[in-house]
């Protein structure tokens, strides 16, 4: 069952690097056809914003807002997520329960692992880099400018930072 699990997520993976690639995006929440064909320009991926300042999948920063392009990271099945990240963000360490992988769509984005933010771990991602955020392995990351990153899981995802303190939820 892992197997297979882990293949489906690959296989959802190379199909988002692929429609990554095209500059095309499927099932955002916007005003889809009712047969779920939906294609977005980089200007119309951009102009997207999300429906809440809470989201499973993503780091419950203010600076960051998640759009869900397909599926639903609070459930069970492959999603994929769009994080846009305003510039000046640090994101302390934390951790979420599924495997990922990302993509920078746009911007420069510094991601590392580890239990504490350390800028020294950090490395740059300029548009296009790929990486993977591992289930259960903290990590953590930070802009200059503004971001937007693609993330495929396979959810149920959701966040948990190693120090409470430095949970957006709790401040």
């Amino acid at each position: 069952m892992l197997q297979t699990s882990k293949r489906l997520l690959q296989t959802g993976c190379l199909i988002c690097v692929f429609l990554l690639g095209t500059r095309a995006a499927t099932f955002a929440q916007v005003a889809a056809p009712s047969n779920g064909q939906l294609r977005l320009t980089p200007t119309e991926l951009t102009a997207l914003h999300s429906k809440g300042a809470l989201a499973p999948g993503s780091s419950n920063h203010a600076g960051i807002e998640e759009i869900v392009l397909y599926g639903d990271p609070a459930k069970p099945g492959l999603y994929t997520i769009l994080l846009k990240i305003g510039p000046n963000t640090k994101i302390a360490a934390h951790l979420h329960p599924d495997f990922r992988t990302a993509t920078v769509v746009s911007g420069t984005w510094y991601f590392g692992y580890g239990d504490k933010f350390d800028a020294a771990k950090l490395k740059q991602l300029p548009t296009g880099s790929v990486y993977t955020e591992v289930a259960g392995q903290n990590h953590f990351a930070m802009t200059k400018g503004p971001v937007m990153v693609e993330i495929t899981g396979y959810g149920p995802s959701g966040v948990t930072y190693v120090n409470a303190t430095d949970d957006p939820t709790r401040k």
